[in-house]
């Protein structure tokens, strides 16, 4: 009988990423941005057909997709090579080259926004003109007329929905994660959504079920986001519908059924409801997928979700009206079965201040453990570790490794008050957090305490080095991916747009002098000891290549064995097939020389 060898870091890297997706009108036709085929492009399914075939060679990142509902053709925003600076191409209804339509210099950002109910009108966001703040523009697809519609102002201002009769339409101004403002603007008139901008609070998702009503998410007065509605007329703010202990994440609108489609978070999981116009329930849709991505509703009331689970990577989902969801794609693990990965144990632990903290645990297989743990601080800093597939994750866990991952202070899922308690504190509470759930491995006997590596990304990546030079005794050794090492370059380093709100959510560099070289990683370059691997994207517009440059130089300096490897064409991740091997590759080389 042949003995076939366990599965290889390339069977678990050869699943491929889907970002977005659109459906067109007549639903005959689905488009997703995918790098099947190495590098991120656009693919096509034709209905009933479920083969996928290239729709257009871009080898380039996708934020959007947008099927013209006229029928003329197809809008989508791509990159170069990771900068984030996308812009607005068009492509023939069939697939084809792609032209440019909307852009400017190749240091300026392009959003889509919405598409008018006529079809003629075309809004979008750009940094044109206004770097930090942004404008919004309407563009007549008959005229070509191209004309500002409103000028940010003190705070990044983005598009959220427009007025079936285009007289009125939504923005949101974004004085941080945590603190959203939702304006209507009708004629001259500025109207905020929710009862009070002194209060923090967030809104988002704004919809118009018709000229004067708009229903939209905010946790304004509470813990958690919920469906709240505004009249234009009557100028009145109502709650709507709240779920308790859940944050309502996504709102779609089906006019046809008048029924809300919604996406709701909980801890590490999502849910799926619908509701009704003008009733009071929920009801409770069985969702294909532990983590939902997105979420679009047809005319028709089909729904399309895209999402994945621990154990299955993301996939798109249908499901037509009276039946359950269908999976259309078919992104796999080669060779390798859901039943042969490993499904996470949710936990929690007591911090410092006894705060409880939850985490995902996922367990090596007693018969490939290598008795060392990874520890995984996510990135965000306001974002969270999820029931989500991630090959690395699964790769590492398959060649031994048990690995950890807690929502410190500041992630998501857990109450509005939780996550606002990393502004202004990146390094203390969340490190804390972050060290009491070392010790609480070592309590449960889950690891000991020679067999443990710390490995993050972005703000993981920061905490991975501030962990690593204020508490060098954990670990055998550390990699850090695009993580930012110094509180002050970064905050100057940032996306213009983001700047705004820097210093609420790290800090002042005068006011805030003192706890920003506290926090700093490289306050601690002489207790950084342990062997490193630095990785970085060159074109990295988040965390710039200079965050890595300066902390691999000064290591070296001190004598730190230091591995550096820097991606020519990424930026804050890894768009292509053949990198993104290469870091994993690297990754299992530079740990395993420490088993």
């Amino acid at each position: 009988m042949i003995e076939f060898p366990k599965p290889d870091l390339d069977q678990f890297f050869r699943t491929f990423a889907i970002t977005t997706f659109a459906v067109s009108k007549d639903e005959s036709r689905l488009i997703f941005s995918s790098n099947l085929n190495g590098k991120h492009n656009l693919w096509a399914i034709d209905f009933p057909n479920q083969f996928p075939y290239l729709f257009a060679q871009v080898d380039q990142a996708c934020n959007f997709i947008k099927i013209d509902g006229e029928n003329q053709m197809v809008l989508s925003g791509f990159d170069n090579d990771g900068d984030e600076n996308y812009q607005i191409y068009a492509l023939p209804l069939d697939g084809g080259k792609r032209q440019p339509f909307i852009g400017g210099e190749k240091d300026q950002k392009f959003f889509f926004a919405d598409q008018s109910a006529s079809g003629k009108n075309i809004y979008y966001v750009t940094s044109k003109d206004n770097p930090q703040f942004l404008n919004i523009h309407q563009y007549n697809l008959e005229t070509e007329q191209d004309k500002i519609i409103y000028k940010g102002e003190s705070a990044a201002s983005y598009l959220q929905s427009v007025s079936p009769d285009e007289e009125s339409f939504v923005t949101t101004r974004m004085l941080a994660n945590t603190y959203q403002l939702s304006y209507a603007h009708v004629n001259d008139e500025e109207i905020l959504l929710t009862p009070s901008k002194e209060d923090v609070h967030t809104s988002s998702n704004a919809v118009y079920v018709d000229n004067s009503t708009i229903y939209f998410l905010t946790n304004y007065g509470e813990e958690f986001s919920y469906i709240a509605s505004f009249d234009l007329l009557t100028k009145t703010f109502e709650p709507v519908l709240k779920i308790e202990t859940e944050n309502v994440t996504e709102l779609k609108w089906n006019k046809q059924q008048a029924t809300f489609y919604f996406v709701t978070e909980k801890g590490v999981t999502d849910h799926l409801y619908s509701l009704k116009l003008g009733e009071q329930r929920a009801n409770r849709i069985d969702s294909p997928t532990d983590v939902i991505e997105k979420l679009v509703v047809s005319e028709s009331g089909n729904l399309y979700l895209m999402g994945r689970s621990a154990t299955i990577p993301t996939n798109i989902y249908r499901k037509v009206v009276g039946k359950t969801f269908e999976r259309i794609t078919n992104n796999l693990v080669l060779g390798v079965t859901s039943e042969q990965m490993v499904e996470p144990e949710v936990v929690t632990y007591k911090s410092f201040d006894n705060m409880e903290i939850e985490a995902l645990l996922f367990r090596a297989k007693p018969e490939v453990s290598n008795g060392h743990t990874i520890f995984w601080p996510h990135g965000g800093p306001q974002s969270a570790e999820r029931k989500w597939f991630r090959a690395m994750f699964q790769c590492f866990l398959n060649r031994g490794y048990t690995i950890f991952a807690p929502n410190f202070r500041g992630s998501t899922g857990y109450g509005a008050t939780f996550t606002t308690l990393v502004e202004g504190d990146w390094g203390h509470g969340p490190r804390l957090d972050c060290v009491h759930g070392i010790e609480w491995l070592f309590d449960q006997g889950i690891t000991e305490r020679d067999k443990l590596f710390v490995v993050g990304g972005s703000y993981g990546g920061y905490m991975t080095l501030l962990l690593a030079g204020r508490h060098p005794e954990y670990f055998k050794a550390v990699v850090d991916i695009f993580g930012v090492s110094n509180l002050f370059t970064f905050i100057n380093s940032v996306p213009d747009h983001w700047k705004p709100i820097m210093n609420r959510w790290v800090g002042d560099p005068v006011k805030d002098k003192e706890r920003l070289e506290t926090d700093s990683p490289t306050t601690y370059l002489d207790s950084m000891v342990k062997p490193m691997l630095v990785i970085q994207g060159a074109n990295d517009p988040r965390v710039v290549k200079e965050e890595s440059d300066q902390i691999v130089a000064a290591l070296k300096e001190n004598g730190t064995s230091v591995d550096y490897l820097v991606l020519d064409d990424e930026g804050h991740g890894f768009s292509k097939k053949e990198n993104e091997i290469k870091v994993y590759e690297k990754m299992i080389e530079f740990l395993g020389e420490f088993l």
